[in-house]
């Protein structure tokens, strides 16, 4: 039998010059006909009414229980069936259409909008982006998409499409979809295991400079396996499925407007151990937080002022040239900017003042490294230096032909690094909370400061694993199980913090 399923109320309701795939009435699928009792099976339910405890949506729900794959889920079900639901996964996705809708102003005359969404694809090419991810974020064949201008655009409402009742342009839309959804690979539910817990590792191949390259994640799933840990990558597309993991480890990097924080706060809502946490990645991404957090623990970090477009005109009394200026979100040497002097200044605080209302400005502190010290649930995990790029200010040049330069490197057995340094990164970091981090220290005449803590921070082989080697992965996947046994309450969960 096809691994794929079409689930109708009637069998009329696929006409004759629909495509040729395997369609059984939900009748037939509720009484558990002998050719569905297999698992893996993938189960694309179109009956005409999915409202609660109505065929449609006990056809969902016993697909779960068989085992199948079934789009949409009884979850997804229950998420959009009333707007107090669905509107706590929104709020993102709202910012979204606000952005697509001010570069559209002059186009639109109206102060309503629809569109239909068709697994995750739609017919407005500046929308597309959009529907893929409402997709990702409510699973189900056919959406229509109610948007309204009240001071802003905003979703008004989502809900499914019914299938018989679409029409000649909407069916085009609906088998085009339809097509490239069942050309994905479908990867079957795991069968049970010998393995104690499953953790989802998320990352993505195409990403130019990703925390954790092949080689280190490799390292992750054999130490995981010698842990009784069952460790698989998975990527953007695997946003549905992430119940199915106990534990989330981000290995890409993070920012709040993006689907990895996305990921972040499902694993928290799911009851699962997440790192980086959503809270982590609120706090470390924002640098105008981190430069008021430290400010007020008394945590040394270079001269810094929080600049508005009201005092940027004043910043060069309070600050000597070179001026370094900061987006509050970037990340690895992204979003970091030196003026030399006040044309410089005017030219790049403008530029960053269209994408947040609020900047960061440091003085310059030149050094040949920064250290870069790892923290793991308040703990020292590593030491490495970060040597800056050939001619260039940066541990990172994104302005260098062809892929960024990086800068050498040299790693440090914990013990052995300066102790000021150390100590210095881990009350930065505990302020954060008991997550993985990398605390970014510079050593200068005035002293040990920090520059920033970050969340998701790199590990590659061969660099920050230089001195722990496999006892690093371990030490991580370590702390996963801990938290996990805690939360399972097993007796033999190993001490931690």
């Amino acid at each position: 039998m096809s691994e794929h399923v079409i689930l109708v109320e009637n069998i009329a309701d696929w006409k004759p010059h629909y495509p040729k795939l395997p369609v059984v009435e939900a009748r037939a699928y509720l009484a558990g006909a002998a050719e569905l009792n297999k698992s893996g099976v993938h189960v694309v339910n179109l009956c005409r009414s999915q409202r609660y405890l109505s065929e449609g949506y006990y056809c969902s729900l016993l697909a779960e229980a068989r085992r199948h794959r079934v789009i949409p889920s009884v979850r997804t079900l229950q998420d959009l069936s009333r707007k107090s639901i669905y509107s706590l996964d929104t709020a993102d996705l709202d910012k979204r259409v606000q952005k697509i809708f001010r570069k559209r102003r002059q186009d639109l005359t109206t102060t309503a909008f629809e569109l239909d969404i068709f697994f995750g694809q739609c017919a407005v090419a500046e929308m597309q982006d959009f529907a893929r991810q409402l997709f990702e974020t409510f699973p189900a064949p056919m959406l229509r998409v109610e948007f309204r201008l009240a001071g802003q655009w905003r979703i008004a409402s989502i809900k499914s499409l019914v299938f018989r009742s679409l029409d000649a342009v909407q069916e085009e839309s609906f088998f085009a979809a339809l097509d490239q959804h069942l050309a994905r690979r479908w990867r079957k539910r795991r069968a049970p295991s010998t393995f104690r817990y499953d953790l989802a590792i998320l990352q993505n191949p195409e990403e130019v400079l990703p925390p954790s390259d092949a080689r280190a994640l490799q390292k992750f799933i054999r130490a995981a396996r010698e842990q009784g840990v069952n460790a698989e990558l998975v990527e953007r597309r695997d946003y549905a499925r992430l119940a199915e993991y106990d534990a989330l480890f981000i290995r890409e990097t993070t920012q709040i407007d993006h689907y990895t924080y996305r990921f972040a706060k499902k694993a928290d809502s799911e009851g699962m151990v997440v790192i980086d946490d959503p809270d982590s990645i609120l706090k470390c991404t924002n640098k105008v937080y981190l430069a008021e957090l430290l400010g007020n623990h008394k945590v040394g970090t270079p001269r810094t002022v929080i600049v508005s477009r009201d005092n940027v005109k004043a910043l060069d009394a309070q600050l000597a040239y070179p001026i370094v200026l900061k987006i509050p979100d970037g990340s690895f040497s992204r979003g970091v900017f030196k003026a030399e002097n006040p044309r410089e200044l005017k030219d790049i605080a403008t530029r960053l003042f269209k994408e947040s209302d609020l900047i960061l400005a440091q003085e310059f502190v030149y050094t040949e490294f920064d250290w870069r010290v790892g923290v793991l649930n308040r703990e020292p995990l590593f030491v490495c230096q970060y040597f800056m790029s050939k001619k260039h200010w940066q541990i990172v040049n994104h302005g260098a032909k062809g892929r960024p330069a990086e800068g050498g490197f040299k790693a440090w057995a914990v013990e052995d690094a300066p102790a000021e340094v150390v100590k210095t990164a881990l009350k930065a970091a505990n302020l954060i909370g008991d997550g993985f981090y990398g605390v970014d220290v510079k050593e200068t005449e005035r002293g040990v400061m920090v520059i920033e803590v970050n969340d998701n921070p790199n590990l590659e082989a061969g660099v920050e694993d230089a001195v722990l080697k496999d006892e690093l992965y371990r030490r991580l996947v370590g702390e996963f199980v801990r938290r996990l046994d805690a939360r399972h309450g097993r007796r033999d969960a190993p001490p931690g913090g």
